[in-house]
């Protein structure tokens, strides 16, 4: 009796059907972006160097104790009063930087007992460890904003004429760097970091608290 040939299934089909499923869900798989705060860590310095000696009036004392009450300068505020606290401390112009230069951008009260300049302005963050980590990124955000309205009004100064459409000069300026970041342009990073040097970021956090 002859063998009955055994019936054979096309499997084509499913090669196609499964480069179809793979296609639709990586167009339709959504990659979560990295979380966080943006900071650039010095680089490693082995040599022994002493450090400056920071005058009081230069130093911008931030605490946020276990309870998370915000104390600046030793004393209680709200949240929504710490960025115009910061402002006035960095804006304050009320001396000469190390090369003994005066800020003529500085629009401050320039008070006797607050920062002598932006190069010497410093602040001084510290938390405790049981801090919550919502309070201390918010503290963050409204110390970061400071800077950065600042260096907006400095950017908006030089630079408005090249960004007449743009509501914030320097907001631009980062988004044209970021578009164009593999090409060299030596003029845009040249007014990128001429602005970041009239407001130099000299934010320090100190070992938390037990």
């Amino acid at each position: 009796m002859a063998k009955r040939a055994a019936p054979e299934v096309n499997a084509g089909s499913m090669a196609d059907i499964a480069f179809l499923l793979l296609i639709f869900f990586l167009v339709t798989t959504t990659i979560e972006k990295d979380k966080g705060l943006l900071r650039s860590l010095p680089p490693i310095d082995d040599t022994e160097v002493e450090p400056p000696i920071i005058r009081q009036k230069n130093l911008f004392t931030v605490n946020i104790n276990r309870n998370n009450q915000l104390l600046v300068e030793e004393e209680e505020i709200p949240i929504s009063e710490l960025r115009q606290a910061a402002i006035d401390f960095l804006d304050n112009g009320g001396g000469t930087n190390p090369e003994g230069e005066s800020c003529d951008y500085c629009k401050g009260k320039r008070l006797e007992d607050s920062s002598d300049h932006p190069d010497k302005a410093i602040i001084s963050m510290k938390h405790d460890r049981e801090t919550t980590y919502e309070k201390y990124i918010d503290v963050q955000n409204e110390l970061v904003a400071a800077y950065n309205f600042l260096r907006e009004r400095e950017a908006e100064r030089l630079y408005k004429k090249y960004y007449p459409d743009a509501d914030k000069v320097f907001t631009a300026m980062l988004e044209e760097k970021e578009k164009n970041q593999f090409s060299k342009d030596e003029v845009l990073n040249e007014r990128i970091e001429t602005v970041k040097l009239l407001f130099p970021m000299k934010l320090s956090e100190a070992e938390p608290e037990k």
